[in-house]
């Protein structure tokens, strides 16, 4: 009998499920942490009222869905029906606010970790703090609310992050797993729990002091990878699987944030270890040897690993989105002369053009601000294409140039790391939608970060294998510490791509993105007259 059958049906697999911008995907692992069935579920988050969110119906929705298409996936490959498993976790976008009143009800829609509304709550605790604060963390979405005076504050019994309410659902536990926490509140990497001198000064505001709760009633408690997060119950089985298979009381590991799956899937939680993840949003980790200098405005955010340690990480709202549109009407045309190409064909044919194009773009600039960007400075967004009338205005010019701007706002945060504070970084590894094209999203990265860059083999996964990998920590880490079990157990004879970028490219990213910063006061004249 198939080995995998054998232990899908004796409860052996692991399972990792992931919220992701625009899709919710699960991950089936057996012992060898190989992936071996997966699931998912297309979404897209709405702007209403002002705000980017997910409806609680969209999030519930869409939880169901992804389970059961892995569960039809298992039955498909193996036929056999998922009933038992051995560990599961649970990771989603960082950041963001779901706030609930004593009753467990949502006090105002889901405010996902895209909204830019937060800027003043930011920079005024980034100053109190001396510690970076991005727009995005939960805390500044609480304190924004507090400045703005909304009504539902004072009725905040509970507030956490998407990950973390889907966990809550599952288990019945108010965890955050340590860094999917650290984009909540600050952490004191000594006790691997939030910062409590900085709790006390966040109560001592005036606008907190009035409020019926302190801050530490109303975070979830922190627990760092390979602790027990709790178990399915009755009722979290009955909301995966709506067919009543699948069976409660498997553990489940602490929940984490995207960030930290990223960098279990890409072994990169040891110092000096980085990695890139692309897609809608883009954001490089590093794993630090030492502290900051200084916060930086908030534009690095300051966040730990799921085992704790101190990462700085550069984030940009924007990457893939515009260039997504883009080829989307590339493929009206195609459909419109009567031809039937597969959209993976058209992303390989396009995005290989850039290869071919001048090494800067032939000085076209385009922007891909399809909502604001705290890195460069812009609450809102607004795209735009911007060349003069004797530019080389080729197909591959064009499409390099919308590769090289969907790193513009990350350049912006990594030059802070390299120039400023001097980071080092042995390896920096690359992860999701960016790097599908063969070497292109490779080549594109290594250009814009002036240094080497490597994909493994299962950089595919992603995420949800992440995930998946942490929930295996949970059970089968066998009391080592999780960058010595990922070593050993995981990524031990794991095929790994490195790619040094040529010169030339580097100086024709450094061309374009010199331009680039020449015309953001275009772009921002664009945010401020154009409605």
């Amino acid at each position: 009998m198939n080995k995998n059958v054998i232990e899908i049906e004796s409860g052996k697999a692991v399972l990792g499920i992931e919220f992701g911008s625009t899709r919710i995907k699960a991950v089936l692992i057996n012992s060898k942490n190989e992936p071996i069935a997966s699931g998912a579920y297309d979404w897209e988050n709405s702007l209403v009222d002002g705000i980017w969110t997910y409806s609680m119906d969209e999030i519930m929705a869409g939880l169901k869905g992804c389970y059961a298409a892995l569960k039809k996936d298992v039955k498909e490959k193996f036929n056999v029906t998922l009933k038992r498993i051995a560990a599961m976790g649970v990771s989603a976008m960082m950041h963001g606010y779901l706030a609930f009143d004593k009753d467990d009800n949502l006090l105002v829609p889901f405010r996902t970790w895209r909204n830019t509304i937060t800027a003043a709550a930011s920079s005024k605790l980034s100053s109190i703090f001396n510690y970076p604060i991005p727009e995005r963390w939960s805390i500044a979405h609480l304190y924004q609310a507090l400045l703005n005076n909304e009504e539902h504050v004072p009725c905040v019994a509970y507030f956490t992050t998407l990950d973390g309410f889907i966990h809550w659902k599952l288990t019945g536990k108010k965890i955050a797993g340590i860094g999917d926490a650290s984009g909540m509140f600050p952490i004191d990497t000594a006790t691997k729990d939030f910062n409590k001198s900085m709790i006390a000064k966040f109560n001592e505001l005036p606008e907190v002091k009035v409020m019926p709760w302190t801050l530490e009633e109303i975070l979830p408690e922190v627990l760092v990878a390979g602790e027990n997060a709790g178990v399915l119950t009755s009722e979290g089985a009955a909301i995966l699987d709506a067919e009543g298979d699948l069976e409660a009381g498997c553990p489940l590991c602490p929940p984490e944030g995207d960030a930290g799956t990223g960098m279990v899937a890409t072994n990169s939680v040891s110092e000096r270890t980085g990695n890139v993840s692309a897609g809608t949003s883009v954001f490089a980790m590093v794993v630090l040897e030492k502290e900051l200098s200084k916060a930086y405005n908030g534009l690095i955010d300051l966040v730990t690993t799921p085992d704790g340690k101190l990462v700085a990480m550069a984030h940009a709202n924007n990457c893939t989105g515009e260039y997504d549109k883009w080829i989307k009407v590339f493929g009206e045309v195609v459909k419109t002369l009567g031809f039937d190409v597969s959209k993976a064909e058209l992303y390989d044919k396009l995005l290989s053009k850039a290869l071919e194009g001048d090494k800067d773009c032939g000085g076209l600039i385009p922007y891909n601000y399809i909502s604001g960007e705290s890195m460069t400075g812009f609450s809102e967004g607004r795209t735009l294409f911007v060349r003069t009338q004797n530019n080389n205005f080729t197909l591959s010019n064009f499409m390099r140039a919308q590769l090289f701007t969907a790193l513009g706002a990350l350049r912006t945060g990594m030059d802070i790391l390299f120039d400023n504070e001097h980071v080092k970084i042995d390896s920096l590894t690359c992860h999701g939608g960016f790097f599908k094209t063969a070497d292109v999203g490779l080549k594109v990265m290594a250009s814009a970060m002036h240094t080497s860059v490597s994909a493994l083999e299962t950089a595919g996964e992603g995420g949800p294998w992440g995930m998946a990998l942490l929930a295996s920590y949970l059970v089968n880490g066998n009391r080592m510490c999780l960058g010595e079990w990922l070593e050993k157990d995981v990524f031990a004879s794991s095929k790994k791509t490195i790619l040094t970028p040529e010169q030339s490219d580097v100086d024709g990213f450094n061309a374009f993105f010199e331009n680039y910063k020449k015309g953001l006061p275009v772009l921002r004249a664009a945010v401020e007259n154009i409605k």
